[in-house]
């Protein structure tokens, strides 16, 4: 029952009162839930294809004067979107070159047409393998160049952000598990969501 609610994206309030269980039962249940969920999503086989990169921040409202890139108290989230496929996201400490380079050539296949925006961190995939580097300007309001844009990511981050601003006061130890349920319902969508947790539980049981 918790299960089918959780596929329903209910709360651990709304699925304590449906079911009468202890709430602090129901978290139980629903942690061990997302952690089945976001093994799932580590698991990822590398992208391949037209692929988009981008990153985006999560968290508290913008403190004045700080924006964009470097906003302060937020977490950056890197995303992989592979056109007409699944998205990936990691937890990065920073958006340097070396940083969204590593993050890059541990999930994307070197033949893969890589799209991105003009931040300097994108700087140089060419030189480490990535032939096929494709840019868009935002800097210069130029979200579409050709064949090239990132509109697939950015659709993610809209969904995850619409569906994590729910959770008022979600704390930062638990937002890695939120942001891969996130990544699991998308990845998965259009598909019967109760099916697939209950793959993962079968497979590798909760407790």
């Amino acid at each position: 029952m918790i299960v089918r609610l959780f596929a329903y994206d209910l709360n651990a309030v709304q699925i304590s009162g449906l079911t009468h269980l202890n709430r602090n039962t129901v978290n139980r249940y629903l942690l061990g839930i997302r952690k089945r969920t976001a093994e799932s999503c580590e698991k990822a086989s590398p992208f391949q294809g037209e692929v988009e990169v981008d990153e985006s921040y999560f968290g508290a409202k913008r403190v004045k004067g700080r924006r964009g890139r470097g906003a302060f108290g937020k977490t950056i989230v890197f995303g992989i979107f592979q056109r007409n496929g699944k998205v990936y996201t990691e937890i990065l400490p920073d958006v340097s070159k070396v940083t969204l380079q590593a993050a890059i050539r541990g999930k994307v296949n070197l033949e893969s047409i890589v799209h991105s925006d003009g931040w300097r961190g994108y700087n140089g995939l060419v030189g480490v393998g990535y032939s096929k580097h494709l840019r868009v300007d935002h800097g210069k309001n130029e979200f579409v160049n050709g064949k090239s844009h990132i509109n697939g990511i950015e659709g993610f981050w809209g969904f995850a952000k619409s569906r994590l601003g729910k959770f008022r006061g979600l704390k930062p130890s638990g937002f890695y598990l939120h942001l891969k349920e996130c990544e699991f319902r998308y990845n998965h969508r259009g598909e019967n969501l109760y099916d697939c947790i209950l793959k993962l539980i079968r497979e590798n049981p909760l407790f």
